[in-house]
C-alpha cells in the first residue's frame, strides 16, 4: 500500500494546494484568537504569519509557541510530544499556549485536553488526583471553530490555570474523541512547569482634585501580553477587555518583571502611559489623573443610553449576563456620569429582574446607573430597535416577559410614551446604508435592517401622552455607534421636512461596541442636581450634544436661545441676521492616530477625533449647519483649550440650525421660524422622505403580525399622506 493511502482524502496536487491554504486561513485566525486573548504575538511574529505563503513559514512563527506537538495518525490514534515553549505559568493567573496538530486522518472532531492535576481522568482512581494544582481549558470560540477543521496541520490553543507558586509537574491527555488514545501512553506528555510568584500590587488613584477615584488599567509586559491574562477573567473585570477597573486603594496580582501600564478614565483625561517594575519590594503604585476638560463643571453631564449586561460579548450561560455593581464600575472607571443598563431579548427573564422604575442602589451621586429596556430580539425589532428610556412599566400588557410584544415599533412607541418614556430607534444607521458620503445625500437606502428603519414613520405621529396630551411618538435618533453619515443623513432629511427629532449619543455596548462603555455620549445640560429623570428630559428636549468626548460643543445657543430651551426656536418677523456662538473644545494627540483617518464609513470607529483631523496638523473644523449644510466653518486648534466659536448668518426663511465637528460631536438643533412659518426646507428632502415609507414598507410588512396588519397599513398611509402635505407646502427645491 503507498503513503498516498493513508492521507486525507483529496491529497494530491489540488488537494495539497486546498490543505495549504486552509492551513494558512486557520494559522491567521489562530494569531486573531490569541489578539483577542491578550497574549499577542509580537508584530514581527504578526508580519511573518501575515506574509506566510506555506506551512513551514506557519510553522516558523507558531512553532515556537506550542507547549505539545499532537498526531493524529491515519488511524486516528493519538500521540503527544512536548512543544518548544517554554512552560511557564503563573501563579494564581492563566497563561496561553499554542498546541501543534498534525492532522493525518483529516479528523474534524474536538481536540481535548485534560489531567489528573486538574480533574478526575475517566476511568483513574480518585487516590491519583490528591493534589489537583492546575486547571486547563482548550479555546474554541469566535474566532475559532469548535472543533478541527481537517487540514493537516493546523493550531489549537489552551489555557493553563496555576494555583500554586514553585516548580510543579502535570500530565496532559489529548484525545479527539473515545477510542482515539494511542496505546503504550503515547498520547500523555510529561510536563514540568516553572510557576512564576505573583506580586499583590496596591493601586492609589488620585483624581485631578486629589480626591481617591476610579480608573481603568491596561497592563502588558514587554512581549505585549495582557496581564491579570484575559481569557479566564470573571466580573467586574470582563474577558473581552484588556484593562480592568480599579478603585483607588484596591489591589492586583502581577508576575515579577516590567511593564507598560496604561491609565485612563474616559476621554475627558489624558492617557497616562508609564513603566511599572514589579517584585522588586515596591507593592504600591500611585496615579494622579489629569483632565483635558470637564463639561459636568459647567452643568453638562455625559451619559451612554444604551448599554447592557447580558448578550453578546457578555457572559449568558451559567451567569446570564453580569449584576449592577459590575456595571457600576466600569461606568465609575470610565467617568460616564449617567449608565441606561437596557434589557433585552438574551437573559430578559433574568435582567428583568433588577428594573425598579428608579435609579439602582449601586448608584454613587453624581453617577447613575438605571434598568430601561431595548426592545431588541422580540416584539417589532425587525423593523427598528427601539430604546425605551424612563419607563414606570417595562413589559407590555399581557404577559410577564419578551414574548407577547407589538410588531408595529408605532404600538410599543404608543404604550411607552403614555407612561412618560423617551423614546427613540438603537444604533439608526443599520439598514440605512448608503455608498454616498455627502450630508444630505439623496439615495434611498434599503431600509433592510434593525436600525432607524420605521422611523421614518413613526416620526410622522403624534401618540398620546401620560396627561392625554398629543405628543412626538418618536423624541431621538441615536448616533455615534453606526456609521455617521448613514445615522445623520435620515435625521437631516425629518428635520428639513419640519420635524423635531432630537439626537443623542450611544455605544451599545457589548454589542457594537465591546471596547468600553461611553464611547458614545450625550452631554445633557441639567440645571440643578443631576437625576436620571432630569437627565433623559434633557435628550427629550434636545439640551445637549453627542460625540466621542473627544470635542465639545458647549452652550450652542441661536440669537440668544440656548439649545434644549424655549422650544429651542428663535423668531423672526422677517428675514435677518443672526449670531450662533458655542464654547468649543478639542482634543488630538499631537501625532495621528495610524489609519483612523484612511477608513471607509463603514469600518470602526464611525465617529472619532481622528477623523476631523485636518491633514497632518493639529486643527479640526467646526461648522455651523443652515438646514443640513454649511453655511460657515472656524478651523481651531485641537489642544484642549475651551474656546469661543460665533458665526453670524443670514437667516432668509424658517430653518434649523446646528453645530458639529463632524466624525465627532454635533449639537441639536435650534429652530429659526422666519414670518411664523414652519421648515420645510427642501423638496428634495420630503420626497426622498416619501419615497423611503415606499422602500421601508416593501422591507417590513412581512414582519407584521396579521392582528396588526390594519394598523400598519394606516399608519404607513398616514406616514404618506403628511410627506405629501409638506412636499405641497415647500417652495425651496
Amino acid at each position: 500500500m503507498t503513503l498516498l493511502a493513508f492521507l486525507p482524502a483529496g491529497f494530491g496536487t489540488a488537494g495539497a494546494a486546498d490543505d495549504e491554504q486552509a492551513v494558512l486561513l486557520s494559522a491567521r485566525r489562530v494569531g486573531e484568537a490569541l489578539e483577542a486573548l491578550g497574549r499577542p504575538l509580537s508584530a514581527e511574529a504578526k508580519a511573518a504569519l501575515d506574509g506566510a505563503r506555506d506551512r513551514e513559514a506557519v510553522a516558523a512563527v507558531l512553532d515556537p509557541h506550542c507547549l505539545a506537538e499532537v498526531t493524529i495518525n491515519p488511524e486516528s490514534r493519538v500521540k503527544a510530544a512536548p512543544g518548544a515553549a517554554a512552560p511557564d505559568l503563573v501563579e494564581g493567573g492563566w497563561s496561553v499556549f499554542l498546541v501543534r496538530v498534525n492532522n493525518e486522518a483529516g479528523v474534524t472532531a474536538p481536540l481535548g485536553v485534560g489531567s489528573p492535576q486538574a480533574a478526575p481522568i475517566a476511568g483513574s482512581p480518585e487516590a491519583q488526583v490528591a493534589d489537583r494544582w492546575l486547571d486547563l481549558t482548550v479555546f474554541r470560540s469566535r474566532p475559532l471553530a469548535p472543533t478541527l477543521g481537517g487540514a493537516s496541520l493546523e493550531y489549537r490553543i489552551v489555557q493553563l490555570y496555576s494555583r500554586d507558586a514553585g516548580k510543579r509537574a502535570a500530565v496532559l491527555q489529548f484525545d479527539v474523541g473515545q477510542g482515539s488514545q494511542d496505546l503504550g501512553f503515547r498520547s500523555d506528555v510529561l510536563v514540568h512547569f516553572d510557576c512564576r510568584t505573583t506580586t499583590e500590587l496596591t493601586l492609589r488613584v488620585l483624581d485631578e482634585d486629589g480626591q481617591p477615584t476610579t480608573a481603568g488599567f491596561e497592563f502588558r509586559d514587554r512581549f505585549g501580553r495582557v496581564y491579570p491574562a484575559q481569557s479566564k477573567r470573571l466580573p467586574p473585570d470582563f474577558h473581552f477587555h484588556p484593562q480592568i477597573y480599579r478603585a483607588s486603594g484596591e489591589k492586583v496580582k502581577l508576575p515579577a518583571g516590567e511593564y507598560r501600564v496604561r491609565c485612563t478614565r474616559g476621554p475627558e483625561y489624558v492617557a497616562i502611559e508609564r513603566a511599572l517594575k514589579v517584585g522588586d519590594g515596591a507593592r504600591e503604585a500611585l496615579f494622579r489623573l489629569k483632565r483635558w476638560i470637564d463639561p459636568a463643571a459647567r452643568g453638562w453631564w455625559s451619559g451612554d443610553h444604551h448599554i447592557h449586561a447580558a448578550g453578546c460579548a457578555h457572559f449568558e450561560n451559567p451567569t446570564e449576563g453580569v449584576h449592577a455593581p459590575d456595571m457600576m464600575r466600569h461606568i465609575l472607571g470610565e467617568d460616564l456620569k449617567v449608565g441606561a443598563n437596557l434589557t433585552w431579548g438574551p437573559c430578559f427573564d433574568y435582567q428583568k429582574q433588577f428594573f425598579t422604575g428608579a435609579i439602582d442602589p449601586v448608584s454613587e451621586p453624581p453617577y447613575l446607573l438605571r434598568y430601561d429596556v431595548e426592545v431588541s430580539g422580540f416584539g417589532s425589532h425587525q423593523s427598528g430597535h427601539l430604546c425605551l428610556l424612563r419607563l414606570k412599566e417595562q413589559i407590555f400588557p399581557g404577559g410577564d416577559s419578551k414574548h407577547h410584544w407589538p410588531t408595529l415599533c408605532l404600538n410599543t412607541l404608543r404604550w411607552a410614551k403614555k407612561q412618560g418614556a423617551v423614546c427613540g430607534p438603537a444604533h439608526s444607521g443599520w439598514g440605512l446604508a448608503v455608498n454616498s458620503t455627502d450630508l444630505p445625500n439623496y439615495e434611498i437606502p434599503p431600509y433592510d435592517g434593525i436600525g432607524a428603519n420605521e422611523y421614518i414613520v413613526d416620526v410622522t405621529h403624534l401618540v398620546e401622552g401620560p396627561g392625554g396630551e398629543a405628543v412626538p411618538a418618536v423624541d431621538f435618533i441615536s448616533t455615534v455607534d453606526t456609521p455617521m453619515v448613514w445615522e445623520l443623513n435620515i435625521w437631516y432629511h425629518t428635520l428639513n421636512a419640519g420635524y423635531r427629532t432630537r439626537i443623542s449619543g450611544e455605544t451599545d455596548f457589548p454589542c457594537i461596541y465591546g471596547e468600553r462603555v461611553g464611547l458614545g455620549r450625550s452631554y445633557v445640560k441639567v440645571d440643578g442636581e443631576l437625576n436620571y429623570d432630569a437627565w433623559c428630559e434633557g435628550v427629550r428636549l434636545g439640551r445637549n450634544y453627542v460625540g466621542d468626548g473627544r470635542s465639545h460643543l458647549i452652550d450652542f445657543a441661536v440669537g440668544g436661545v440656548e439649545v434644549g430651551t424655549g422650544d429651542s426656536e428663535v423668531r423672526l418677523g422677517s428675514p435677518a441676521e443672526v449670531r450662533a456662538v458655542a464654547q468649543v473644545a478639542a482634543y488630538l494627540n499631537e501625532e495621528p492616530i495610524p489609519g483612523i483617518r484612511g477608513r471607509g464609513q463603514h469600518e470602526k470607529p464611525y465617529w472619532h477625533i481622528e477623523r476631523a483631523r485636518l491633514g497632518d496638523s493639529r486643527k479640526v473644523a467646526v461648522e455651523l449647519l443652515v438646514n443640513g449644510v454649511p453655511a460657515a466653518r472656524q478651523e481651531i486648534e485641537a489642544d484642549g483649550e475651551l474656546r469661543e466659536v460665533a458665526f453670524d448668518v443670514e437667516v432668509e426663511r424658517s430653518s434649523w440650525l446646528a453645530m458639529r465637528v463632524l466624525g465627532s460631536s454635533h449639537t441639536n438643533p435650534v429652530w429659526v421660524v422666519v414670518d411664523d412659518k414652519p421648515v420645510r426646507a427642501s423638496r428634495r428632502s420630503l420626497q426622498w422622505c416619501l419615497d423611503s415609507v415606499e422602500r421601508c414598507w416593501g422591507q417590513k410588512q412581512r414582519f407584521i403580525a396579521e392582528a396588526e396588519m390594519g394598523e400598519a397599513v394606516a399608519a404607513y398611509d398616514h406616514a404618506r399622506a403628511a410627506y405629501r402635505k409638506r412636499l405641497a407646502e415647500c417652495e425651496v427645491d
